[in-house]
């Protein structure tokens, strides 16, 4: 009986509110995942139904060895994740989405078990130009057209989700890995000006997470072999988002692999892209950190 889940990067950030959702909805069993390199302790969902396990996606055959036949997906998370520390951590980044994923990849094929695949609008935005602009848009490019490949050689099972800014709960705010808005939130708390990368005007969808992982879901529903974005469908610059927050503002020299839009402009593969939008506003989320902070510092 295939009763289980695989959730790589289970303990991460968009990892641990997937496992959160897959409790509430189903009745799998979950196993993550992850070698703890962003991942925390303290996003582990408490319940008897999941099992934390500490290994490489590279070695996820080893892992799960005794489990290969029980497996019903594999939602693959577990990835290296940001763009401009993909060039000082470039092997980080080869070995967790390169090799790693191959091996997920290959994982899924040999057990014949469904694979959903979080992508990015890095890889696909500015007419496919922005694919090459870093060593994490090069490789999570490279892994949809293997994944493609995959499919109309051996017929490999999967569904395809781009993510957009995803943002929320158990975001990380400090250290070389924080997202955007972590960073602003955590600068905010700390009455510190907020960071903005030049020249600011760049655009983003931030998307929350709540609204991210039901279309995971509803991707993982289906039997399409499909390719699903999800993000917001307002945009907001860099220097609009921190304006939302009312406070000052600390600009910072511009990086290389910055990206100056985030809308998946080109698709070069046979799946059309299933277009969902998310509900929750950025700017109602941001109204309602500021208000819930103002009432924590007058308790």
């Amino acid at each position: 009986m295939k009763n289980y889940i695989i959730v790589t990067g289970g303990a991460g950030f968009v990892g641990s509110h997937l496992i959160e959702y897959l409790i509430r909805k189903t009745k799998f069993k979950i196993i993550s995942i992850d070698d703890y390199s962003t991942g925390s302790k303290n996003n582990h969902i408490k319940s008897k139904r999941v099992n934390y396990l500490k290994s490489n996606t590279k070695n996820i055959n080893k892992a799960l060895y005794n489990f290969k036949n029980k497996i019903n997906s594999v939602f693959h998370f577990g990835e290296f994740s940001r763009i401009f520390q993909s060039f000082e951590k470039f092997q980080q980044c080869f070995d967790s989405n390169s090799i790693g994923s191959k091996e997920v990849f290959k994982f899924c094929l040999d057990n014949n078990i469904k694979l959903i695949y979080s992508a990015t609008s890095a890889s696909l935005g500015n007419n496919g130009k922005d694919k090459g602009l870093s060593p994490y848009a090069f490789t999570k490019s490279k892994n949809l057209e293997l994944l493609e490949n995959l499919k109309n050689w051996f017929n490999l099972k999967f569904e395809i989700v781009y993510f957009y800014n995803v943002y929320g709960k158990r975001q990380i705010e400090i250290g070389e890995m924080a997202t955007v808005i972590g960073i602003f939130e955590n600068q905010y708390k700390k009455g510190l000006p907020l960071s903005v990368v030049l020249p600011g005007s760049q655009t983003r969808r931030f998307t929350h997470i709540s609204d991210t992982i039901k279309v995971c879901y509803t991707a993982w529903k289906n039997n399409k072999c499909a390719h699903y974005s999800i993000s917001h469908r307002k945009s907001y610059s860099i220097n609009n988002v921190a304006k939302m927050f009312k406070t000052k503002i600390n600009y910072l020299p511009s990086r290389i692999g910055e990206r100056y839009a985030s809308a998946l402009t080109n698709m070069s593969y046979n799946n059309k892209v299933i277009k969902k939008y998310g509900k929750i506003s950025l700017k109602d989320y941001v109204t309602s950190f500021i208000k819930d902070q103002k009432k924590y510092e007058n308790c």
